[in-house]
């Protein structure tokens, strides 16, 4: 633990990428294998699931600091993150810990079952005898919030440091539902076994956001262009008569999508396709509302399936009969996915074949831009035609050119303190349109202005506030800000009747009086 602890404080002192690979994989050489395989699982999110409330560990950490519980909330508040809050508070051991990394995190996964006393003795015990970096550290692993700001891809540049793997590899590895409790450090990444590699894919390709000088820069002619399915991203494995989908988040999610067993009776096995799943009432990609309904079921009845079907969309083939094709060239790689797609169509799949084109002009690639409403797409993607299906997010052959996202003009009504450096400041906010003279709430956003103007907007907060709710202020009306977003559906669980995907502010408007602001009639005539 103390090891890990000190891994931790030496990488939040740097932020020197070469400087962070080089401690990591120093760790990773040096650490015992299952210290190891837990660091890794804590560095790609695969965090022990929490024992015990953060209300409790404020309350039992204000009681060890011998502080009033809102004294403790204060210091909260300033300080925006409970781990550090707490590990600041108490006083400090030299004695430090004893246990090792794995040790540590067996006895916190025991604690789940136990009664709340129990729980609260070791937890307290813990506290007293480590350190401040290894009070933080165990904090972190008990509420799941270990986010530090290394990235898997710079995690696995590590380790492949350490271990003298191609990085790639063990990417791939990594993938999939594995836990320290399922595997070895040695099973995982060094000699991993051919029977868990079965319902394994691969680490996803991202695009990156074209950028202002891209079409000054690259010819039409050297990409393809495809539309950007509004659905979610998935990878559908057959191998050895058996199917599996995963999401890009890594969820092994087969059975939300019963209807896609099928491809296990079809596909030659080997075969692993990249694509979008999309709702499909009434025969037409619908929205992502609609799929919302089958993501968020535990189980999904006979009705759920009739109501909201789906299908695959694919548009990249990244193994065949066995073979990994993310080297093979796209435009290869797209030819064998259609001769897939075409010699199987007889059988009736729940898939589509997302289409391809091909343009002269930049021109007219912004005139089929123009059509993603109609064709129920978020925009376009540009893939170089010579293009591998790389790891992760990596510039260069993928870009991503959304459509212009719809915008709505509408009032600050409520606002709430930030977090990080920014817990000082009101910068999460909540807005309102009119509706039959009076203002209803439809959205919050927190990103989008300047340090300036957020300055400016907590300032205002302060000197206006109505009521206080907790950390949430509500403000007298008088501010307008345009607020972006990239979807709008239907929606009974908003006040509002409707739910807008992704808001963002876009700018204020310190033209226009509240008066001046659109209605929530305005911004349903967007639905479509």
């Amino acid at each position: 633990m103390n090891a890990f602890a000190q891994l931790i404080e030496a990488l939040d002192s740097t932020n020197k990428t070469n400087e962070k690979v080089a401690l990591l994989a120093t760790y990773f050489r040096t650490a015992p294998q299952n210290d190891a395989l837990w660091a890794v699982a804590l560095l790609s999110h695969r965090r022990p699931s929490r024992p015990v409330s953060t209300s409790l560990l404020r309350e039992w950490a204000a009681e060890l600091a011998g502080l009033s519980p809102w004294l403790f909330e204060e210091a909260y508040h300033i300080v925006g993150d409970l781990a550090e809050t707490i590990a600041l508070l108490l006083s400090n051991s030299q004695k430090g810990a004893e246990q090792s990394l794995a040790e540590t995190i067996t006895d916190i996964i025991a604690l789940k079952p136990k009664e709340e006393q129990e729980k609260k003795n070791y937890i307290q015990s813990q506290w007293q005898q480590l350190t401040s970096t290894e009070r933080f550290v165990f904090n972190k692993i008990i509420t799941g919030g270990f986010r530090i700001g290394i990235s898997q891809k710079l995690m696995t540049r590590a380790l492949g440091q350490a271990l003298e793997l191609d990085e790639n590899t063990l990417a791939h590895r990594l993938m999939g539902t594995w836990t320290p409790q399922t595997t070895t450090f040695e099973d995982l990444l060094i000699t991993p076994h051919a029977a868990d590699q079965l319902s394994r894919p691969y680490p996803f390709y991202l695009a990156y956001a074209v950028e202002d000088d891209f079409f000054k820069k690259h010819s039409p002619e050297a990409y393809c262009v495809e539309h950007k399915w509004d659905g979610m991203r998935g990878q559908l494995i057959v191998r050895e008569g058996q199917y599996f989908l995963w999401s890009r988040g890594e969820e092994l999610i087969t059975d939300k999508f019963p209807e896609l067993a099928p491809f296990a009776n079809h596909l030659p096995s080997g075969t692993v396709l990249d694509g979008e799943i999309l709702p499909y009432p009434q025969g037409v990609i619908g929205n992502f509302n609609d799929l919302q309904k089958r993501i968020g079921r535990k189980t999904v009845g006979a009705k759920l399936l009739q109501d909201v079907p789906i299908r695959f969309m694919i548009y990249d083939l990244l193994e065949w009969e066995g073979i990994d094709y993310r080297t093979t060239p796209l435009h290869i790689r797209q030819e064998q996915l259609a001769l897939l797609y075409q010699s199987h169509k007889k059988f009736d799949l729940p898939w589509e074949l997302s289409q391809v084109h091909h343009f002269a002009t930049w021109e007219a690639v912004a005139q089929e831009r123009e059509k993603a409403e109609q064709k129920r797409s978020e925009g376009l993607m540009l893939k170089k035609k010579d293009s591998s299906y790389a790891v992760g997010r990596k510039k260069g052959s993928w870009w991503k050119w959304k459509s212009d996202p719809k915008t709505i003009d509408a009032v600050l009504t409520f606002a709430m303190r930030g977090h990080g450096r920014r817990t000082n400041l009101y910068t999460d906010y909540t807005f309102a349109l009119w509706d039959e003279g009076k203002l209803v709430t439809f959205t919050k956003a927190y990103s989008g202005l300047t340090d300036k103007e957020i300055r400016e907007v907590d300032r205002y907060v302060k000197q206006n506030t109505l009521a206080r709710f907790g950390p949430v202020r509500e403000v007298t009306p008088k501010l307008v800000f345009e607020i972006a977003f990239e979807g709008i559906a239907a929606s009974t669980r908003h006040k509002s009747g409707v739910a807008v995907r992704f808001p963002r502010i876009l700018r204020w408007r310190h033209d226009k009086k509240i008066e001046a602001a659109n209605s929530l009639g305005d911004l349903k005539k967007l639905l479509s």
